[in-house]
Formats: structure tokens, sequence, C-alpha cells
């Protein structure tokens, strides 16, 4: 007997070669910023993860070393296969993307003294700021069901984008330090 549709389990890869194909898909459409790709084949096509989900994993994939999206392939590779299922998910972002970026540098080492590329690979850094733009306001919605509430976490997200983009601390320490805060108010909530 199956169980009833608001206790049927989430949608999940079929299989590790679905892994491995929906992740290299997913890394042949994130050119100059993935987390609008990853957001929207993730959690609105493949519903693999609610919007919650997808900034929680998001949120651990970020300060974890290495590129995001990398991380949160592993991550959900390994919640669903294990070892193997982290292997597929990785082996999908990089195999095919890999092959991509050196045929790229073969044709950049070409023209890249033209001033036309240079002129266009320019405008396609503010088409990439529209893209992490759009997708934290779409993703705002979802703060309305975070632990330290809306008003919190707006207040932590402008005190991050004020010390890295005004101030100029680095990264690192500004993760180590409002991270934190985050976490202990976080965990004081929940507690």
């Amino acid at each position: 007997m199956s169980a009833p549709p608001d206790e049927a389990a989430p949608p999940a890869p079929r299989s590790l070669s679905d892994l491995f194909v929906s992740f290299t898909l997913l890394a042949l459409q994130g050119f100059g910023g993935v987390l609008a790709v990853v957001q929207r084949e993730l959690v609105e096509k493949k519903r693999w993860m609610t919007r919650e989900e997808f900034i929680e994993e998001w949120s651990v994939a970020q300060i974890m070393p290495g590129p995001n999206v990398i991380n949160l392939s592993i991550m959900i590779g390994w919640k669903h296969f294990g070892w193997r299922g982290a292997l597929a998910g990785l082996a999908g972002m990089l195999t095919f993307p890999l092959l991509v970026v050196l045929a790229l540098a073969l044709v950049y080492a070409e023209f890249a003294s033209n001033p036309q590329v240079a002129g266009a690979l320019r405008g396609m850094g503010a088409v990439a700021a529209g893209l992490i733009t759009a997708t934290g306001l779409k993703l705002l919605p979802a703060l309305q069901k975070n632990a330290m509430g809306p008003a919190l976490c707006a207040a932590l997200g402008v005190a991050t984008f004020a010390a890295i983009a005004l101030l100029k601390l680095p990264l690192f320490w500004v993760l180590l330090a409002l991270g934190g805060v985050g976490c202990v108010l976080a965990y004081r909530r929940l507690a």
C-alpha cells in the first residue's frame, strides 16, 4: 500500500547516473554565476530541496573551502547515495565543464588582446551581479521560517555587506565573526 500524498517521500535523484547527468547539465549552464541556476534547478524544477533546505545547505557550502556549488553537489550526493553519490556529484560538476573551460582557454589565449573581447567580458560581470541579486531577492521569503526571524537575518546581511563591500574587511574574518554571531543567535532561539 502506498503512502498518502502528504507523506510521500520528496523527489530525489533516481540513480547515480541521474545525479551525474543533473549536475553536469547544471554545471554547463552556470557561466558567470551559478547561484541562480542552482536554485532554479534544484528547488524549482527538480524539487530535490525546499527553499529553506537550499538556503541552509548553500550556507554550509559557502563557508567550506572550495567552490560553493561543488561543495553543494558533494553534500547532495552524499545525502542520497553516500560516498558514491558524493563522487558522482563531484564528477558531474567537473568532467564536461573542465573540457569546455580548457577549450575556452585556448580560444581566449588567441583573442585576449582584442578590445571587444575585453569589453564583452566586463559586461558579463554586470549580468552575473544581476543574477546573484535576483536570486537573493527570490529567496527572501524563505527567511520567514528562519529561527532568527527576518529582521535579525536582514541585520546580519547588511552588516556582512558593509563589512565586506564598504569596509573591505577580509572575508575569512567577517565569516568567522558574523557567522559566529549568527550561529550563537540561532542556537539560543532554537534552545
